[in-house]
């Protein structure tokens, strides 16, 4: 049995013969495994929404780690969950089979790991990747023009 406690999912023990203790799951924890399953999808390029990852870009480079959640929102229950999730797609990745794909890699990995019911998977398709515009791209190549003229 799971019961929800400030920001986290609390189950039982399971034993036979009584309960051996409680085991208790953050919601960032079902957010955390949310996220890494969304960026192994097929198509996904990124996930938030432009400022989030913006912020993040700049959070991550300071503390020299990521954060995996980021982009991810859940709820929690007794027994369910359900999780919002903000993506940017691959230009021509097909945006149904990407996020079937997605719905089937976090469905499998936040019940296989915690034991909830993930009762619904909203999906927000934010912006689509063209490869080569990127700012860090672009850059490079100013970066490396420079280099040759001097």
């Amino acid at each position: 049995m799971a019961t929800n406690e400030s920001g986290g999912t609390t189950l039982d023990g399971g034993a036979a013969g009584g309960t051996r203790g409680t085991t208790t799951i953050a919601d960032n924890v079902v957010s955390t495994i949310a996220g890494i399953a969304v960026r192994e999808t097929d198509g996904v390029h990124s996930v938030g929404k432009g400022p989030s990852r913006a912020i993040g870009a700049v959070r991550d480079k300071v503390s020299r780690s990521s954060d995996p959640g980021r982009g991810v929102k859940v709820e929690v229950g007794e027994k369910q969950t359900a999780i919002d999730v903000d993506i940017v797609v691959e230009y021509g990745a097909p945006i149904r089979d990407t996020a079937r794909s997605l719905r089937t890699n976090v469905t499998d990995a936040v019940e296989t790991m915690t034991g909830l019911d993930v009762v619904e998977i909203n999906i927000n398709v934010t912006d689509v990747h063209v490869p080569g515009s990127d700012d860090d791209e672009d850059e490079d190549e100013s970066s490396t023009r420079s280099s040759r003229v001097q």
